[in-house]
């Protein structure tokens, strides 16, 4: 996975996100010097495996959304945040998720099956002429809408 540290939609790297987790968990009161105990404690508070925090505040990320969605759940924090901290979204990504922009234009079944990767000539063909019909059917029956996006 790409990670990149520039602002906007550059995502951040496995370094970044440990320095992240280190400054929310000495926020939260855990003391993570040597001998310190917090990281034994966030353990045990977490639920998460000693290797997977020993693994993620070295700077090895973890992709898994369970083990993220339950460090976000023990550091009371979104989901999204915790995702864009660990570099899986940039914040325009996640930006994107939280509000789409509307299409100005209805997608073509064309288009439709572009998005969709359906490239193989048979099923493309047999997706376009059912979205046709579809369309031309609802024409019928009053509505004023193609498909959306």
């Amino acid at each position: 996975m790409e990670h990149r540290s520039v602002r906007g939609s550059e995502r951040t790297s496995p370094e970044q996100f440990a320095a992240w987790l280190r400054k929310q968990l000495e926020r939260r009161g855990y003391d993570l010097r040597p001998r310190g105990g917090g990281q034994t404690r966030f353990i045990k508070d977490s639920g998460l495996s000693a290797g997977t925090v020993s693994r993620m505040l070295s700077g090895q990320t973890t992709t898994e959304t369970r083990t993220l969605q339950q460090l976000a759940d023990a550091l009371d924090l979104p989901l999204g945040e915790v995702l864009v901290a660990a570099g899986i979204l940039s914040a325009g990504e996640l930006e994107n998720v939280r509000s789409p922009q509307p299409r100005h234009t209805p997608m073509t079944p064309e288009q439709a099956a572009d998005e969709l990767g359906i490239v193989d000539p048979h099923k493309r063909e047999l997706f376009i002429n059912m979205t046709e019909t579809l369309q031309r059917q609802r024409a019928t029956n009053g509505g004023t809408h193609t498909a959306e996006n």
